[in-house]
Order: C-alpha cells, then structure tokens, then sequence
C-alpha cells in the first residue's frame, strides 16, 4: 500500500558568480550584455534590442532586435559570438557580465553558459557603472540613433539601426581604442600593429 508521497525533486541550483574588478589586456577577456528598447511611433509599440559588446575593443559582436527578447534570444546571441570570434572549448573564453535580468537569471540561459564551459557574472541590484561599457554603448545608441529617428514601422526601425550598427563597429571612432573603430581595432590588434595598456573592469 503507498501511503508516501512522491518525494519532491530539488532543482540543481547554478552558482552565482558576483561582478568583480577584472584585468583587461587583450579581446575576450570579458563580453558584457545587455537590453535597451526604443519606442515605434507609427505602431505605438516597442523595439526591444539585446547588445552584447567586448569590453577592450568595444566590437558590438552580435546584436538581437526583436518586438520581444527572452530567454533563447540572449542565449542564440552568445552562441553566435563564440562563433564569430572562432572559441570553444578548451581554449580561453571570456567571462560574461549582464544584469539580473529575467534573460540572463532564466534556467535556459544558466544552462548554455554550463555547456559553452563559461563564467556568468551577474551585476548586484542598482550597480549599472559595474556594466559600464554595455550601458555607455547603449546610451550611444539612443542619443546617435534612436533620438535622431521617427521609426513609423518594425521594418523601418529594424533597418534603420541595422545601418546604424554598422557605422558603430566599422567606422565610428572612439577614444578609449586610439581613436580607431571598434572592428578595426580588434584586427590591428590581432596582427599586433596595435597595443593598448590593460585597464580593470
């Protein structure tokens, strides 16, 4: 006679690493990401847009741009920038630093970052400066982009800012990387043409 209850299944509860300072001396060290939306006039409704950008050579590697962003979105752009930058297993990874948003605290994205073998570290509440650089692209993004634009459509917006991204990795040039373009950077310093002293992060 079972007179027992089935017992309860305790889920495996994945580590929660805390944003530290972190020396920066070359790319892939540390990626930060992280979530901005803009607002569509002509259909009153909102663009949601996931950046993931590499703190030394500030390179937007992989972007989302959705009328949603969950889950499976964060984890599609972190996969498609490992593959971008050629890493996998076995070889040095970066560390990823987002917020706590539900994207990034979800099961489905623990998951993925236990299986590409990397490190999460998660912001504490109300410390945006300890994602500085996404948070600095993204309030570029708004006062370049989003500001200067009257989006009347999903399509339009969606190209609008598609251009956008590429003007900010090939040809806008920011101070913290010589004056040089995000991508253009990361190639001279890849062909060590280029140094830049190591800063924390």
């Amino acid at each position: 006679m079972d007179i027992l209850r089935p017992q309860r299944k305790i889920k495996t509860k994945h580590p929660r690493h805390i944003a530290r300072l972190n020396k920066i001396e070359e790319p892939n060290q540390l990626w930060e990401m992280d979530v901005k939306y803009c607002y569509i006039t002509g259909t009153d409704s909102f663009l949601f847009q996931l950046s993931l950008i590499d703190v030394f050579d500030r390179s937007i590697i992989d972007y989302h741009l959705g009328l949603t962003c969950k889950a499976k979105d964060a984890v599609r752009i972190l996969k498609s920038s490992l593959a971008k930058r050629g890493l996998g297993k076995g070889m040095s990874l970066p560390k990823i630093r987002t917020d706590n948003g539900p994207q990034f605290t979800s099961n489905l994205f623990a998951e993925a970052i236990k299986e590409s073998n990397l490190i999460h570290e998660r912001i504490p509440v109300k410390t945006p400066n300890m994602n500085a650089h996404i948070e600095s692209f993204h309030s570029i993004l708004e006062s370049e982009c989003y500001c200067q634009n009257e989006f009347e459509s999903y399509m339009s917006a969606y190209a609008i800012i598609t251009n956008y991204m590429k003007y900010y990795n090939e040809r806008r040039r920011h101070g913290s990387i010589k004056f040089m373009a995000p991508n253009r950077f990361y190639e001279a310093f890849r062909n060590n043409a280029i140094r830049l002293d190591a800063f924390s992060a």
